[in-house]
């Protein structure tokens, strides 16, 4: 087997080179280095927290389970497996794994591999045969940082992609629990409507006694059917009510529409719990998953300016290659001979137009656009806080006051049917004191739902409803098989 060296010389000045560039490959990173933005968060909150609530800091990771709801416990831990929304978000963490991945291994060499044979006669001269075999690698000097920059965008683009999944499944998880407060409470609503109706029902039969035996008129028989009419028109509306809720929680949830309707027939409103914890506006800002995934969006548009500056600057790149050549002519064989190349190249963009530049520029921009971005996600999640804590408090006030209301439209409407019956008020009483009490227990049920709700858009707003457990779920799936 023949063998064709290099010379020595040669083969050292270009090794040379490579060990130069190589040097250099560590000497310069363009492109600002990341600073995280400072945010300033007042000390305290505006609104004063409600009764029971308490200000401190508590785990609110699964917050659903301390309404004490089997069901609703049991729908969101559904829809946090099966949420079409929700798996996307995490089809999108592989995704930005995978582009990370990417971006890593552009910092190492490249190695191929390659292979032929042939064979040729002319005339009538013996057959040749020939055949080669052999490696190519190659490597892309980072010189100046644009690799490296590559990859601190691609890991923020996944840390992004992570504190997204958070967000949609703490959005998700409020959504459910949302929907199943407004099914409670139309269920409620609507079994005030049917006792109301019922108890209007009788008025009217005792009505029309009345005047049947001369003691009441038409119009008082009338009025007490208008009341009872206007009772029963409610129902077909919380009823469809309730089915919208059931729907769309069975479509939250990843089921078809209609298949938690039977589940959820019948059931109260989730209990209050006796105090949730409010951090500090600091904590909830490093707890919520939206202003962690703006804050990580910056970073990544941060590095990418640095990518766009090493690319107005030249390229180098080392290659090389080994591999055996042979030929036959019929019977004669020339032997294998081993072929080498080591080379180093340098390549850059001459005139461009300023196109470059402007690349430059328009990254810059960018990176402005996620800088305002994250102060207006900042902002809107203090808001989020203060708006729930004053809604917390403004609807338990509002509860209370409403109860009082409902136990004093009770009594009056027990008083007014009484005296109607002895014939001591006339009958105009007693539908006012009907209205009254259907209206009054109707807005203490919306009450209580509208506290509920409340409360679970407090924990939103806090940032609850994710984990970091969660997170580290996604990643292992996301190195695994997704099915």
């Amino acid at each position: 087997m023949k063998t064709t060296p290099l010379p020595h010389t040669a083969l050292a000045g270009r090794l040379g080179a490579g060990v130069l560039a190589l040097l250099l490959s560590g000497c310069a990173t363009l492109g600002p280095d990341y600073l995280a933005p400072a945010t300033v968060a007042p000390p305290a909150w505006h609104a004063a927290p409600a009764d029971g609530v308490a200000a401190g800091t508590a785990a609110i990771e699964r917050w659903w389970q301390q309404l004490g709801d089997a069901q609703l416990s049991a729908l969101v831990e559904q829809a946090l497996r099966a949420n079409p929304d929700l798996q996307s978000a995490r089809a999108a963490v592989r995704a930005s794994r995978a582009l990370e991945r990417v971006a890593t291994a552009g910092q190492g060499p490249t190695l191929g591999a390659s292979g032929s044979t042939g064979a040729s006669q002319r005339g009538d001269a013996a057959v040749s045969e020939s055949w080669t075999a052999g490696f190519d690698a190659g490597w892309e000097l980072d010189v100046f940082g644009g690799v490296r920059r590559g990859i601190e965008a691609a890991q923020a683009d996944r840390e992004a992609a992570s504190a997204t999944l958070a967000n949609t499944q703490a959005s998700l998880a409020a959504e459910v629990a949302l929907n199943y407060v407004s099914l409670r409470t139309s269920q409620a609503r609507l079994e005030i409507a049917r006792r109301n109706l019922a108890t209007q029902l009788e008025t009217l039969q005792l009505t029309d006694w009345r005047a049947q035996a001369g003691l009441a008129s038409s119009v008082d028989v009338e009025q007490a059917r208008t009341n009872v009419e206007q009772t029963r028109a409610q129902i077909p509306s919380l009823q469809t009510s309730i089915a919208s809720a059931a729907n769309h929680l069975a479509v939250l949830t990843g089921e078809a529409p209609g298949r938690v309707q039977t589940t959820l027939a019948s059931g109260g409103l989730p209990a209050l719990p006796t105090t949730i914890a409010v951090g500090i506006p600091a904590e909830v800002l490093r707890q919520r998953p939206d202003v962690q995934a703006a804050e990580r969006q910056l970073a990544a548009e941060t590095a990418r300016i640095g990518v766009a500056e090493a690319a107005r600057y030249p390229g180098f790149k080392l290659s090389g290659s080994i591999g055996l050549e042979a030929a036959t002519f019929g019977a004669l064989s020339n032997g294998a001979s081993v072929l080498r190349s080591l080379a180093a190249g340098i390549s850059g963009v001459v005139f461009d137009g300023g196109a470059l530049a402007a690349r430059v520029e328009q990254q810059s921009a960018v990176r402005e656009q996620r800088l305002h971005s994250y102060r207006s996600t900042v902002l809107a999640a203090l808001e989020d806080v203060e708006n729930a804590l004053t809604a917390l408090d403004n609807t338990a006030r509002r509860r209370e006051a409403l109860a009082a209301a409902s136990t004093a439209a009770r009594n009056a409407n027990l008083l007014a049917a009484d005296r109607y019956r002895s014939g001591l008020i006339d009958f105009r009483t007693v539908l006012e004191t009907e209205r009254s009490l259907l209206s009054t227990e109707d807005s203490l049920a919306s009450a209580e739902g509208e506290r509920l709700s409340a409360l679970i858009q407090l924990y939103k707003a806090l940032g609850g409803g994710w984990s970091r457990a969660d997170l580290i779920e996604s990643a292992d799936t996301a190195q695994g098989n997704p099915s």
